[in-house]
């Protein structure tokens, strides 16, 4: 028995005619015919009445079609759960992010954008830094993630840059350092002042750009803790235990015992990107990079439009101080 001997009996069963059953499925009605008789001789009873009025089921053919529709639906609804899935419509999606990356911008955007696209799809997030993401992702514990790269990737990744990000200071308000917060402020002033970093096996493409660019700037950092997270440090800047420098991101959820500041004479970009392994068979990742490429594209067409709507503000102010002057 095949699949298509129960698809030509429900279709011979629903028309009473062999005939139009067979305009039905484009299948010559011979060909229909000994189907159905196939399936008969297999069963061991009729599954239709034959007579010059057409056919008819039988009582067995009546019970047998029953089960053989809820056969049928259920087919029909696995190819199209198969089939989202294919499309990357539904599935899961296993995507790393560093923490403060998901506070404000491109990665809760994103998140939220491709909820709303593919609701099927289960996202499962985990919160790691850039190296830790990307053994997992090589791995194939992440099917990909929002880390900053300040490396050349892995053979065999590839990754779509998002944004850039610099350090900022950030001071304990307990020293009440007076500064007036609009402008950068010079490491200098806080020569010997105790600061907190962060070890550099967490990240150490990180931390010798950081240390290296102090150096550069004639900075020698008092490191008199380290904590694995910027969260951990910030928590100790609040405590008055020493200054950290700190990823900008943080500028979105500033604690409440912390100030941060520019630096002047101090420049470390972070550039944030999406990044994954090429040749990935999830489809749900092909779907989420594209939704990924429409939220970037929105983003920088909106900021276009508000650096024009700044252009012509700037314009028509000069207009104006021009009638006033005549």
């Amino acid at each position: 028995m095949e699949l298509r001997h129960l698809r030509y009996f429900a279709a011979v069963a629903e028309h009473a005619s062999m005939r139009a059953a067979s305009e039905r499925l484009h299948i010559t009605q011979p060909a229909i015919s000994r189907q159905v008789q196939d399936l008969e001789d297999e069963l061991g009873f009729a599954l239709f009445t034959r007579s010059p009025r057409g056919l008819r089921l039988t009582p067995a053919g009546e019970c047998y079609l029953r089960d053989v529709g809820k056969i049928l639906a259920a087919l029909d609804a696995a190819a199209a759960s198969a089939r989202r899935v294919a499309d990357g419509a539904a599935g899961q999606l296993r995507l790393g992010y560093v923490e403060n990356a998901g506070w404000d911008g491109a990665v809760p955007q994103a998140l939220h954008r491709f909820q709303a696209d593919a609701p099927e799809v289960s996202l499962s997030l985990s919160t790691l830094n850039s190296p830790e993401q990307l053994d997992a992702i090589g791995q194939n514990a992440l099917d990909g993630g929002f880390i900053y790269q300040l490396d050349s990737l892995p053979d065999g990744f590839a990754s779509l840059p998002l944004l850039e990000q610099d350090v900022v200071l950030a001071l304990p308000r307990a020293w009440r350092i007076e500064h007036d917060e609009t402008q950068p402020f010079d490491l200098r002033a806080l020569a010997g002042r105790p600061f907190v970093s962060f070890p550099r096996a967490v990240y150490p493409a990180y931390h010798d750009r950081l240390f290296s660019a102090c150096q550069q700037a004639g900075i020698r950092l008092n490191v008199v803790q380290e904590q694995p997270t910027e969260a951990a440090m910030l928590s100790l800047v609040c405590a008055g235990i020493g200054a950290a420098i700190v990823n900008a991101a943080n500028l979105a959820r500033p604690p409440a015992q912390a100030r941060f500041y520019r630096l002047l004479n101090l420049s470390v970009p972070l550039p944030l990107c999406f990044a994954w392994k090429r040749g990935s068979g999830n489809p749900a990742l092909a779907r989420f990079i594209e939704s990924l490429h429409k939220t970037m594209g929105e983003t920088q067409n909106l900021s276009s439009l508000a650096e024009t709507s700044h252009d012509g503000e700037r314009s028509l102010n000069g207009v104006k101080q021009s009638s006033t002057h005549r």
